[in-house]
């Protein structure tokens, strides 16, 4: 059965006056006024994990705040099911994986169970990655406006796996895809919005030296060695074998640490697995730390990252990456591959270095390593550039627009 909820964060709308100035907040509840008596349901596959989820957890409770009715439903599944929808990402971001006939068959036996028992009720229905994409079958008796929110990188897709679900996509209204080189070919309207991070959450708020050190402490880093940091799911695509061979060639000219530091996902049956090997490969090694952080814990993967010197993101790929964008607004100096949506927010040797593999990485961490004052230039840049593009009261502007655009699509609307 599906599970309802509401978050109520601390934040209101008003507290981001001094970010963005109060200009912007008026803007957004004019917005909000145009879509009076809309009821916006939201539905993905999982609460807490995954950049999704994050984004929900502050989006739908500040619409509310600013007089947009939005809710947040989950479809639910068999083990087996999200078995088949790890599959499938991977395979949308081009990793090759084996997808029998029974896979798909497991994929619409749950999706048809969820169209069966989910409680849908709302004007738009904004459905958030493939998981849930069949839903739009329910478009028949609940009518609407259908949006598919597509968060990852399918600009290379395994063909059979898209064309599966571009199946389901082409009865939806309009598809948004969180970069230009996402898009597909698709007989519906697209819009791309980029992914965003709340700077007053427990996860970017400025936090105190005390509780720096009190994290820093409980998991035995030196604060007074250069910490490199990745921030993120333990997953394949996330390359945490990779930074460690970076990190091991950074580390025999200079005396630093490194933290790979992640959750897992409810919706990703993988992490587990992903995470015993990077166990393993650290195994012996003092200057490696790899800590399992728990949901709910933003307080602490906040201060890891305050403390951290350098932020490495070496994905594999990335539909935008929400742990750059943190990194890059506590001005902190990044280093991440150029693969997806990453490429938005690192501008290569302005908001940030960019790199294409181990030696690469490599390369760019002694460079930042090495020249304090560069470093220190790079991360005020991309706190700006973060400043600009990609804070949650962007983001709500452009949702705004793009539910006022389905009923008016006349309109010249810009996002």
């Amino acid at each position: 059965m599906e599970k309802t909820i509401s978050h109520h964060p601390r934040a209101k709308i008003q507290d981001y006056g001094p970010i963005i100035g109060r200009s912007t907040i008026e803007e957004l509840r004019t917005l909000a006024g145009r879509l009076s008596g809309k009821v916006i349901q939201n539905v993905n596959s999982t609460f807490t994990g995954g950049g999704v989820a994050e984004i929900l957890t502050r989006m739908v409770p500040l619409l509310n705040q600013i007089g947009v009715d939005a809710q947040w439903t989950t479809i639910s599944g068999r083990k087996d099911f999200f078995d088949v929808t790890k599959k499938f990402h991977n395979a949308l971001h081009g990793r090759k994986e084996d997808i029998s006939t029974e896979d798909f068959d497991i994929f619409l036996e749950v999706s048809k169970k969820n169209i069966e028992e989910l409680k849908l009720h709302g004007d738009i229905f904004y459905i958030h990655d493939p998981q849930p994409v069949a839903l739009i079958v329910k478009r028949k008796e609940l009518e609407g406006k259908w949006i598919w929110r597509c968060h990852i990188d399918v600009s290379n897709p395994d063909k059979r796996v898209w064309e599966f679900i571009r199946n389901f996509v082409t009865d939806y209204d309009a598809a948004v895809f969180s970069a230009p080189n996402f898009s597909q070919v698709l007989p519906i309207r697209q819009f791309l919005i980029s992914p965003s991070i709340d700077p007053l959450s427990d996860k970017n708020k400025e936090l105190a030296p005390e509780t720096i050190d009190t994290v820093l402490n409980k998991y035995g880093l030196d604060k007074d060695k250069p910490i490199i940091a990745q921030i993120s799911r333990f997953d394949y695509l996330k390359d945490p074998i990779g930074v460690i061979q970076a990190f091991e060639m950074v580390r025999k000219s200079i005396d630093c640490q490194l933290v790979l530091a992640g959750g897992t996902a409810e919706d990703d049956p993988e992490s587990g697995k992903v995470l015993e090997e990077v166990k393993e490969r650290a195994s012996g090694k003092p200057d490696i730390h790899i800590l399992l952080i728990p949901p709910e814990s933003d307080i602490e993967i906040n201060a890891l990252q305050q403390a951290s010197t350098v932020i490495l993101q070496k994905s594999i790929k990335e539909g935008f990456g929400l742990t750059v964008t943190e990194a890059m607004w506590k001005g902190k100096p990044v280093v991440a591959s150029a693969v997806g949506g990453i490429q938005l927010q690192v501008k290569n040797k302005l908001t940030g270095l960019l790199c294409h593999s181990v030696e690469g990485a490599a390369y760019a961490v002694r460079k930042l390593l090495g020249n304090k004052e560069y470093a220190a230039w790079l991360g005020r840049n991309a706190r700006e550039h973060v400043k600009q593009n990609f804070l949650i009261t962007r983001h709500l502007k452009d949702y705004l627009l793009l539910f006022i655009s389905l009923y008016n699509p006349s309109d010249t609307i810009y996002l």
